[in-house]
């Protein structure tokens, strides 16, 4: 089975289904990594590297920096293509946010980026826990700057305005894939919901917002691009392009692998469409270089 696909200079090409060697990463590795490491089982932290199974762990982590998950490690969403757990969440643990914010100052970091679980069985979404952390970062380590990924708090703007208020430098929200496979993708999910979150934050005066693609799950070179364009007009800033891998048997297959000339084409149409930074190719994910995403 193939899959047509587009490079970066519009003409079409084959792409086999089967893994791509473009897709291969090194173990991780090094002293950085091993004292990452430690830190993240010393302080008994949650990382989306792990949880999500992210391809980048080791160069991430090797370089000293992560990606914190707060909120626990299960999620209350079954989305079809997250690694995380779903089921029953812990109760909330009020000291993560200190916890959180000493391990960023030992682990020197200079962009910390905070994720969570879908957190629908709390009256405020989770969105205390996340607004304690981000101060507690700002008190802590106030040489850090933040990215912080929220979900959809369900479009509630009283959960949303605690994050806006806490005042990260960057705010990001995912919407995963194109409109027409979001409820396959997001079962929980909402299209429209998720760019009217996004709009709502910049409306609120947030200087930079940014959102995340996965493509390979079935989608169009012309649904992402609509997506792209969605993105824009609600005023997003920046957006991630990566390869949607299969963690399990029971998620979602993969429907083709993209070349690495498709995601330079997409790269340059969205900055032609105005994104102020595009990162985009097979192993990016949202936290991926997110450093540069300041800019």
């Amino acid at each position: 089975m193939t899959e047509q696909t587009i490079t970066a200079d519009g003409q079409l090409l084959k792409s086999k289904t089967s893994k791509p060697k473009w897709l291969r990463v090194k173990l991780p590795t090094g002293d950085n990594y091993k004292k990452v490491r430690r830190l993240v089982d010393n302080y008994k932290l949650h990382t989306i590297c792990e949880s999500g199974n992210c391809p980048n762990m080791g160069e991430c982590w090797g370089a000293g920096t992560a990606t914190f998950m707060i909120l626990g490690n299960v999620c209350t969403r079954s989305c079809g293509f997250c690694a995380v757990a779903t089921g029953r969440p812990d109760p909330v643990d009020w000291d993560e946010p200190e916890r959180v914010a000493r391990s960023i100052k030992l682990m020197n970091i200079k962009h910390a980026v905070i994720t969570s679980v879908d957190r629908d069985d709390l009256p405020d979404g989770g969105s205390i826990i996340w607004s304690e952390t981000i101060r507690a970062v700002r008190r802590i380590s106030p040489g850090t700057t933040m990215e912080t990924l929220i979900p959809d708090f369900k479009g509630e703007r009283k959960n949303i305005d605690r994050i806006i208020e806490a005042a990260p430098e960057i705010i990001s929200h995912n919407m995963e894939t194109v409109k027409r496979l979001t409820r396959k993708v997001r079962i929980q999910a909402q299209y429209d919901r998720s760019l009217e979150v996004l709009r709502y934050i910049k409306m609120q005066g947030q200087r930079r917002t940014k959102s995340g693609i996965m493509l390979g799950l079935g989608e169009t070179i012309e649904e992402v691009l609509e997506t792209m364009r969605d993105l824009r007009d609600a005023e997003v800033d920046i957006v991630t392009l990566g390869q949607y891998l299969q963690p399990t048997s029971g998620h979602l297959p993969v429907a083709r692998f993209v070349h690495p000339d498709e995601f330079e084409y997409l790269k340059n149409e969205g900055l032609k469409m105005g994104f102020r930074y595009v990162e985009s190719g097979p192993l990016v994910r949202s936290s991926y270089h997110a450093e540069k995403h300041l800019v």
